[in-house]
C-alpha cells in the first residue's frame, strides 16, 4: 500500500506518517524543505522518541521524499498512485497544495479508490481541502474524481513539540495520540488505516478536542506569554495559569455537554487526562511555537471565539476565555508572519477594533462587550 503524506514536519513525521506506516504503508512525504527531503531519500528511515515514564525510540522505515518545490511532477505522479492522500502542513497551507492533488487524482485509474484525509487542527479541514481541490478540476473531472476519491474529516491529536537534536530528522512525541476519521466518506471496501478510530460522526470529536486540547494549550501559551513563561510546563506550575486554563476548560465543557450531550463527568475526567499531558515532565514545548499564528487561533471558528461566543449569545459570561482573548491579541513571537500582522493591526485600530475584524464579530457582540472590559 502506498501513502503520499504532504508536510515532513514534526507531526508529519512524529504522528500521521509514523501511524501509515505502522498500518503497512509505503509512506512518501512531499514538503518544500530541502534538507528533510535529502534525508528522507539519504536514509529511508528516521527516529521517533516517546517522551513518556520511560523514554523509547522507534525507527520508522520505509519512507521517501519528494520536494514538491523541485520535483512537482514526481508529487503529482506519487498521488497518482497512492492509496491514501493525507496532510499535516497547517490548515492556512492547504489550497496551496490542492492545486497539485487535483492534478495527481486526474491522472488516477478509473476504478481505484483512493482517500484523502487533511490532519489539521482545523474543523472539517478535508471539506475545505475537497472545495480547494474541486476548484481545479471541471465539472466532468468532479463527477468521475468523486466515484473513487473519498474525502474524510479528521480529529488529530498528540502534543509534539520543537524539541532541539543534532539529526534532522529525529522527533519526540507524548504517548497519547488519538485520530479519529470519519467512516461514511471514505471510497473501498477494506480502508486499511491502522490505530485510527472510524466514526459515523465526527463533529462530537473534533469539537471535544478542539476546545480541550487546543483551547488549553492557548490559554497556556497565551496567559503565559503575558506572564513571562518560556515552556508550556512552567506556564502550568504556576497555580494563576493552571486556574485560568481550567476556567476557561470549564466555560467550554458548558458548551460541549449541551451541544453534544457529553456525560459531564467523563468529561471532567478528560479535562484531567488532558491538564495531565500538558504538564508532561518529558515534554518541553514552548510557549511561543504553541501561541503562533494567533490571527487563525482568534478566528470565528477557532478555539476561543467560538465557544466564547457559543455561551455569550445564550446571556452567559465566558470570562476566563474571553480574558484569553484579550491575552491572545498581546502575543509576539519573532519569525511568526501572524504576530507581525497582529501587531501592526493592534497599533492601527486598537484591540477591540483589531478582534472584531478578526473575529467578525460587531462591536455590539455580547462578546466583544465583555473583551472590551478587560
Amino acid at each position: 500500500m502506498k501513502a503520499v503524506h504532504f508536510g515532513a514536519g514534526n507531526i508529519g513525521r512524529g504522528f500521521i506518517g509514523a501511524l501509515l506506516v505502522d498500518a503497512g504503508y509505503e509512506v512518501t512525504f512531499v514538503d518544500v524543505n530541502e534538507k528533510i527531503i535529502d534525508a528522507l531519500n539519504e536514509r529511508n528511515e528516521y527516529e521517533v522518541t516517546i517522551a513518556g515514564d520511560r523514554k523509547e525510540t522507534e525507527t520508522v522505515t520505509n519512507v521517501r521524499g519528494i520536494n514538491s518545490k523541485t520535483n512537482e511532477k514526481e508529487a503529482i505522479d506519487a498521488i497518482a498512485e497512492a492509496d491514501i492522500v493525507t496532510t499535516a502542513v497547517g490548515p492556512t497551507v492547504l489550497p496551496y497544495i490542492a492545486k497539485t492533488i487535483a492534478q495527481g487524482l486526474k491522472q488516477r485509474t478509473a476504478g481505484k479508490p483512493v482517500n484523502i484525509i487533511a490532519c489539521e487542527n482545523a474543523i472539517r479541514a478535508t471539506s475545505q481541502l475537497k472545495k480547494d481541490v474541486l476548484s481545479h478540476l471541471s465539472e466532468e473531472e468532479t463527477t468521475a474524481l468523486l466515484e473513487d476519491a473519498g474525502f474524510a474529516d479528521a480529529a488529530v491529536d498528540r502534543i509534539v513539540p520543537n524539541v532541539q537534536s543534532d539529526d534532522i530528522l529525529h522527533v519526540t512525541v507524548e504517548p497519547f495520540f488519538e485520530w479519529v476519521v470519519e467512516k461514511p466518506a471514505l471510497k473501498g471496501d477494506a480502508v486499511q488505516l491502522g490505530k485510527a478510530v472510524l466514526v459515523d460522526d465526527l463533529a462530537p470529536y473534533i469539537e471535544r478536542k478542539l476546545f480541550t486540547v487546543n483551547t488549553g494549550h492557548a490559554v497556556a501559551a497565551y496567559v503565559g506569554y503575558r506572564k513571562g513563561k518560556k515552556t508550556i510546563k512552567e506556564a502550568l506550575a504556576d497555580d494563576y495559569i493552571k486556574h485560568r486554563v481550567r476556567g476557561a476548560l470549564n466555560e467550554t465543557k458548558a458548551m460541549l455537554v449541551e451541544e453534544y450531550q457529553f456525560d459531564a463527568e467523563a468529561h471532567e475526567d478528560y479535562i484531567d487526562k488532558i491538564l495531565l499531558r500538558f504538564q508532561n515532565p518529558h515534554l518541553e514545548d514552548l510557549v511561543e511555537r504553541v501561541g503562533r499564528g494567533p490571527i487563525r487561533k482568534l478566528g470565528p471558528a477557532d478555539r476561543l471565539v467560538k465557544p466564547a461566543k457559543y455561551l455569550a449569545e445564550k446571556g452567559l459570561h465566558p470570562e476566563s476565555l474571553a480574558e484569553t482573548i484579550f491575552d491572545a491579541l498581546h502575543f509576539y513571537a519573532e519569525g511568526d508572519p501572524e504576530s507581525e500582522q497582529l501587531r501592526a493591526l493592534v497599533d492601527e485600530k486598537g484591540y477591540v477594533d483589531a478582534f472584531c475584524e478578526i473575529s467578525k464579530l460587531e462591536k455590539d457582540h455580547p462578546l466583544v462587550e465583555i473583551v472590551a472590559k478587560e
